[in-house]
């Protein structure tokens, strides 16, 4: 499995991948940066660490599912561009550690992208002296929510990857999904919670609380039942996804 985890990368090292991830979360966190920014200068109330991490959290609703589909994308097209199937299940290798491989591959190079992220907001926190010491554990509820968020999302995408050779149907569900992240807090919770897109902000550590003549960052704890329903949609997406692909010609 290590040595199947390892060709992936191998497969991978001329895409620059890591690359193109930085460019879309470097557009992402000027646009975060900005609004903050603008947001601490209209009032300064909101110059607290909360005000960046739910700004993060909501533009990730947006952002991670497109990169998540691109990242996915790149890594499965390789087999049906080159047509490597029949030569890798002749090399012995199973198609279901295959699977397993890019599945860790990608998540990989997505959870480097989220410590960047978290990286960069320390960083922005510490340039405009926010209060208090460093909320490590606000920080760590946003990395595990946000990476738990996107192993349902890469889940979803890989099997549609691998089904389909046409990637361009993959790149369209995370574009959908980018949209239904970004509005997911129009929607009523019962309706929210069936799209997986809309945990980059149900899982964020920070909600905004709007009041008839003020407004507030309020701290929220894990919900464990939306939790375990990701954790449900992530074992579904995945085995799914695994048996599907298994069964399919090549």
């Amino acid at each position: 499995m290590i040595k199947t985890f390892g060709l992936e990368y191998f497969k991978i090292r001329r895409k620059k991948i890591w690359i193109m991830i930085l460019l879309f979360l470097a557009a992402e966190m000027m646009w975060a940066f900005l609004s903050t920014s603008m947001s601490i200068a209209r009032n300064s109330d909101h110059a607290v660490w909360e005000s960046i991490i739910f700004s993060i959290a909501s533009m990730n609703g947006l952002f991670m599912p497109i990169i998540s589909a691109i990242v996915v994308s790149r890594i499965c097209d390789m087999e049906h561009k080159g047509s490597t199937w029949k030569m890798l299940v002749a090399t012995n290798v199973s198609r279901g550690r295959l699977y397993a491989a890019k599945y860790l591959c990608a998540n990989s190079l997505l959870l480097y992208g989220i410590l960047a992220q978290t990286l960069l907001m320390i960083a922005f926190g510490l340039i405009n002296h926010f209060p208090g010491g460093l909320p490590v554990e606000g920080l760590i509820h946003f990395i595990g929510g946000t990476m738990l968020a996107t192993l349902a999302v890469t889940a979803l995408q890989q099997w549609i990857s691998m089904a389909v050779k046409n990637q361009a149907f993959a790149l369209c569900l995370g574009m959908l999904g980018g949209f239904i992240g970004m509005t997911a807090g129009l929607f009523p919770s019962g309706i929210r919670h069936l799209f997986i897109w809309s945990y980059y902000t149900d899982l964020n550590p920070v909600a905004f609380q709007y009041a008839e003549s003020s407004s507030s960052y309020i701290t929220q704890p894990m919900n464990s039942g939306l939790v375990l329903a990701v954790l449900g949609m992530i074992v579904l997406f995945y085995i799914a996804g695994n048996i599907h692909v298994n069964r399919q010609e090549i």
